[in-house]
């Protein structure tokens, strides 16, 4: 039987400065925590600058890092990476190759990039602690579709891109909207041939003529009522399920990674799309479900055992100074959580609240001085955890409050 080993999460780390030199205390105890789990992962929000080059392929929103942001992350504890996220792409093919050199020259369990798309796709997998751990990391977007790792095939070769998980964002919209559209569309003569040019570098979607609409790159579908759907493509979703279920039948214990920027208009909200797949990665056999990509934090459910924790929002968030979208309190704050595995007995996770920058200067506007992740231990770590309990128990979910931390304990024969 498999032995009692701990995992600790964090938010994503969006790192751009060598934070090795920190030593105030509220930092050493979260790399003190990491560094006592026997699997320590986060999600490495970036690309790595490195002996490949690349070109910047984004506009104000692009970034890359140099290589010494991994040994930073090294030495705060972390041993297990995602690399599946929007920025992983900011340097082009020539990033992904640095970043894959980096990462594995310095011994990290990775997975989420690839030299193709089956390489990719396949999980990465580590002997860690005489257990072998699997991770398998996708990006659902949005992003253009040629960010996303491709395979060889006739008059195209292969592409090293980002794993991706497709999904299709489709607005549903009422007779009258509709019907507006259609009228734009007719007024200015928008062809088909134009509607491909604008589609570039993608190809333009297959649509039900009757019923949709693709409007410069948007679908719109008619409907009863106005409302955004997103549509998780279930090939795609079965390719990477059995990527799962082929990393359980090999006795390993599976991490299963999403990151997306599909959002809900309350970025607290769970999209219920993720839920869904989430539900589906443990039913295909991963031991724990994480999520990054919307910059607070989110709800945690337990399905069948298993964690799922739907978004740990940031644990580094490196901006530049300027930047004024960042105001919420909520993006400054996170948990680092510690889950107890032990196939004999009870599932415990301990939720220890953090603030980006410290406690003081979660109203401020000094993004950019924000460079480490702190112990939060006053009135900021009770709303954190409360706030956390209050919306994961609509979930099912019990978290209790133990000072400024909180614990949920899973019995052997809870659901």
């Amino acid at each position: 039987m498999p032995s009692p080993f701990t995992l600790a999460i964090t938010g994503q780390s969006l790192i751009h400065h060598d934070i090795r030199a920190c030593v105030d205390p509220g930092f050493l105890q979260i790399v003190e925590i990491l560094k006592k789990a026997d699997v320590a992962f986060t999600n490495f929000e970036g690309t790595i600058l490195g002996r490949h080059g690349g070109s910047p392929m984004k506009g104000s929103y692009f970034g890359y890092s140099d290589p010494q942001v991994l040994d930073a992350l090294k030495q705060a504890g972390f041993n297990a990476l995602a690399l599946a996220n929007n920025h992983a792409f900011d340097l082009g093919p020539p990033g992904i190759l640095s970043t894959l050199e980096e990462v594995r020259a310095r011994g990290f369990l990775h997975a989420g990039i690839g030299l193709d798309r089956d390489h990719a796709i396949a999980p990465g997998v580590a002997a860690i602690r005489s257990r072998l751990i699997g991770l398998v990391a996708m990006d659902a977007g949005p992003g253009p579709r040629t960010m996303y790792a491709d395979n060889a095939r006739y008059r195209r070769p292969s592409r090293p891109g980002v794993n991706q998980l497709e999904v299709t964002r489709i607005f549903e919209a009422d007779r009258a909207a509709f019907d507006m559209l259609a009228t734009i569309q007719t007024t200015f003569q928008i062809s088909k041939l134009e509607r491909a040019n604008y589609a570039q570098p993608d190809d333009p979607p297959v649509l039900d003529e009757d019923a949709e609409i693709d409007f410069y790159g948007t679908i719109f579908r008619r409907a009863d009522v106005n409302r955004r759907v997103i549509a998780v493509d279930p090939d795609s979703a079965s390719i990477h399920l059995e990527a799962i279920a082929r990393a359980r039948s090999r006795e390993q214990f599976v991490i299963a990674y999403l990151h997306h920027h599909h959002w809900e208009p309350n970025w607290r909200d769970v999209p219920d799309w993720v839920r869904a797949f989430a539900h589906a990665c443990i039913d295909a056999g991963a031991n724990v479900f994480v999520s990054h990509g919307t910059p607070v934090l989110q709800p945690i459910e337990i399905y069948k055992r298993a964690p799922i924790f739907f978004g740990l929002g940031n644990f580094i968030f490196h901006t530049e100074k300027g930047e004024t979208e960042w105001s919420s309190p909520d993006v400054w704050k996170s948990v680092v959580a510690t889950c107890a595995f032990d196939p004999a007995g009870p599932l415990q996770i301990d939720l220890l609240p953090v603030a980006l920058g410290g406690e003081e200067r979660i109203e401020g506007l000094d993004f950019h001085e924000r460079q480490v992740p702190m112990v939060a231990s006053g009135k900021i770590a009770q709303q954190i955890i409360d706030d956390l309990a209050e919306r994961s128990a609509i979930f099912g979910t019990t978290i209790e409050r133990h000072g400024p931390t909180g614990r949920i304990q899973v019995s052997e024969g809870q659901r």
